[in-house]
């Protein structure tokens, strides 16, 4: 019950995100699952949170301006 509450609690957000991708598009699920596997799995994976964090902001930004 702690550990259930402890990753609905910090991951909710990527979690409702999951289930409306996966509603609407199976294949915005698996870009998000390798994405997080590659932050988790890759020995330097660092700098991934960074840059992708960055070009999703970027994205959001041009989409807005336009």
């Amino acid at each position: 019950m702690i550990h259930g509450a402890y990753c609905v609690g910090c991951c909710w957000m990527l979690m409702a995100l999951l289930f409306v991708g996966g509603v609407m598009n199976i294949l915005w699920v698996a870009g998000l699952t390798v994405l997080v596997a590659g932050e988790k799995m890759l020995p330097n994976g660092r700098w991934l949170p960074k840059v992708s964090g960055t070009a999703l902001i970027l994205w959001g930004l041009s989409e807005t301006l336009m």
